[in-house]
């Protein structure tokens, strides 16, 4: 997991280093002890994350050097401090340099431990790169704090033309060290953007933001492309790994300490291999069912103490499926017992319930999977025309020719990911086009279980797109404002989520968004108004055309103006406001005949009709108030548009 954005809506910060230090505080996900057999572990969060902040008021890096350097004892620190350096590349012992980096007790100056570490190691060999990374990773947030790790590697990146006269593949070894810190969670993925800020734009150090964002942090499976670049000198081989775990949840079964096994799971350090663990304690408990109780339990700790993400836990229920087969020649119930823990994970939330029964080994099964994996081709393709053609009705076509309606959480999810990596136009598109499929082929629930996935995945997300959590609360706001979503579906989102989760803090920050003044006109703006049609200008539109053919009764006119119009997907807009008319204006067979037109030209499909229908009869209470007998009225219309087959049959259960 990443480290948790920062707040986006703070004034820009000076263009200093020491703008880095003024960050807001981050918490991480990761966290505990010190490291053990030269081990980095991962700490878990705490009210305390910095204990002592740096002050903001310090100038830069200029007067953060000449506050080292008018200590007395800065000369014997730094000495020491090579010396620590050295004997670490020599021993290995993490425990040991972490002593005696707390022994010198200078705090305020080990930002200048993680300039010298790193610079030290650039010019020795992979294995001494390796054992750099891993002590930073061990020390973070127990000995270094964030702000340390942030000034250390901003003094790195105004150094680095200086290293490089020394050392040529400065600037790419220093890419890889900020690439590796964001992997590891000691660096905040913003900390890139913050820190071009303070960079000139033809800098060496610039070039290494770029080169670590470009070439190591946007690449497929970065996190496992990144952890190896140095070799793995220090970490355990694959197969080593995978002993350990088999080890770990073999005392589990055999002593039923959850905590032992999770606190093992920590110490592995690997967060993205966490899927491995998964799939093992799965395969045990569909060999051993009477272990099932259990694995659930420490599966359950897991997700709850942020040891293994949901991503990880469904990459390992996703494993086990590809392998029933196999596993079903070994226990005939295999089946079965899976297809229950997989129930029983989507009920606790930890995957997404999509598709429960589509994980068996018949041939629809597979056929399935084929469909999910060429839906997800599709998908990509279909919002990627979208954004050539602005053409809302043909995507709708064509969603509706993939026959899938179970996946259209995961349309929503893969539209706003690739919106965000774009132009405001495209957001604005994005945004516009969830509105108009709301109206025609989503429902509430396929809405919010789309941004539930995109919160799940914001931290991993925020890796290739910075500011993602402000973007993903905007269009979660817009949302909203545009009525995809009610205030109340905001609730239901923010307990499907983890607490104090970025994804929890992301939907907070919608609804800040939603309270402020003027709230609804700025958030429609919020993508500079892109080229996407507006709820509000339809609105319009039907409003005048309907007031027209009230005027002069030109149903020809009328007809016209609805398909220039180009939104069939809204034309439950006109139902609605026709009929509403005919109450108030008492021109029921004027309204009635126009409805009636539309529905023979084909310019109002059932589905529209039904829709309209249903919209009025939600507001009769309201509407009862202006018009006494709107609910006779009302009953009056639906018979009638039963008569002519205008709506569908099921619209008179809902009313009863």
């Amino acid at each position: 997991m990443s480290a948790q954005q920062e707040d986006e809506s703070l004034p820009p910060l000076p263009r200093s280093p020491s703008a880095i230090l003024s960050d807001v505080q981050l918490r991480i996900v990761t966290g505990g002890k010190p490291a053990a057999n030269g081990i980095a572990l991962r700490h878990n969060p705490t009210s305390n994350d910095v204990s002592n902040q740096i002050n903001g008021t310090l100038g830069g890096a200029t007067e953060v050097e000449n506050t080292i350097h008018s200590s007395p004892s800065c000369d014997d620190y730094r000495k020491n401090m090579a010396t620590i350096i050295s004997e670490y590349f020599s021993t290995g012992d993490v425990l040991l340099a972490t002593s005696e980096l707390v022994d010198l007790g200078v705090e305020e100056q080990h930002h200048y431990f993680v300039k010298k570490l790193v610079s030290m190691s650039m010019d020795r060999r992979d294995k001494e790169k390796e054992m750099a990374s891993v002590l930073l990773s061990s020390l973070y947030n127990d000995t270094l704090t964030p702000s340390h790790i942030k000034l250390g590697f901003m003094n790195l990146l105004e150094s680095v033309e200086d290293l490089s006269v020394d050392i040529p593949n400065a600037v790419d070894l220093l890419a890889i060290f900020i690439a590796r810190a964001v992997v590891d969670d000691i660096l905040p993925p913003v900390f890139l953007a913050r820190a071009r800020g303070s960079l000139s734009g033809n800098s060496k150090g610039m070039e290494a933001l770029q080169v670590a964002e470009k070439s190591y942090l946007s690449v497929p499976h970065h996190a496992e492309v990144v952890a190896g670049k140095w070799g793995g000198s220090t970490h355990t081989g694959v197969e080593e790994v995978k002993k350990k775990i088999s080890d770990l949840l073999s005392e589990l079964t055999e002593g039923g300490d959850v905590a032992e096994a999770c606190r093992c799971v920590r110490e592995l350090g690997l967060p993205f291999y966490h899927h491995e663990v998964v799939k093992r304690a799965l395969t045990i408990a569909v060999e051993k069912p009477q272990t099932e109780a259990l694995v659930l339990n420490f599966l359950e700790k897991s997700v709850q103490d942020c040891l293994i993400s949901t991503s990880q836990i469904a990459k390992g229920f996703s494993r086990i499926s590809e392998n029933l087969d196999d596993l079903t020649l070994d226990v005939p119930s295999a089946k079965t017992t899976f297809e229950h823990l997989l129930q029983k994970a989507i009920t606790a939330g930890w995957i997404e319930s999509l598709n429960p029964n589509s994980i068996s080994s018949d041939e629809s099964s597979k056929e399935e999977k084929i469909t999910l994996k060429r839906y997800k081709e599709e998908c990509v393709k279909i919002i990627k025309e979208y954004f050539l053609s602005d053409d809302v009705p043909e995507l709708i076509r064509s969603l509706e020719e993939l026959r899938a309606p179970l996946f259209n959480p995961i349309f929503l999810k893969r539209l706003i990911t690739i919106a965000m990596d774009r132009k405001d136009r495209e957001k604005e598109m994005a945004s516009a086009l969830l509105s108009s499929l709301s109206m025609e082929l989503f429902s509430s629930e396929d809405v919010v279980k789309g941004f539930v996935m995109l919160l799940r995945s914001v931290e991993d997300t925020a890796l290739d797109i910075l500011d993602a959590p402000k973007q993903l609360a905007l269009f979660l706001a817009r949302a909203v404002v545009d009525e995809v979503l009610v205030p109340l579906n905001l609730d239901e989102i923010s307990k499907k989520l983890r607490p104090n989760s970025v994804g929890s803090e992301t939907a907070h920050m919608a609804r800040v968004l939603l309270s402020a003044r003027h709230a609804g006109e700025r958030i429609l703006r919020c993508w500079g108004g892109g080229t996407g049609w507006q709820v509000e200008d339809a609105k319009d539109k039907v409003a005048k055309l309907l007031e027209e053919y009230a005027a002069g009764g030109e149903l020809r006119e009328a007809c016209r103006c609805i398909r220039d119009i180009a939104r069939p997907f809204f034309n439950h807009e006109v139902v609605k406001k026709a009929l509403v008319m005919a109450m108030e204006k008492k021109i029921d067979s004027l309204m009635l005949d126009l409805l009636e037109e539309c529905f023979d030209q084909g310019l109002i499909t059932i589905n529209q009709m039904s829709k309209g229908f249903s919209r009025v009869r939600e507001a009769l209470e309201d509407l009862s108030l202006d018009v006494p007998n709107a609910a006779e009225k009302y009953g009056e219309y639906l018979e009638y548009a039963l008569k002519h087959n205008w709506v569908l049959p099921a619209i008179v259960d809902a009313a009863t």
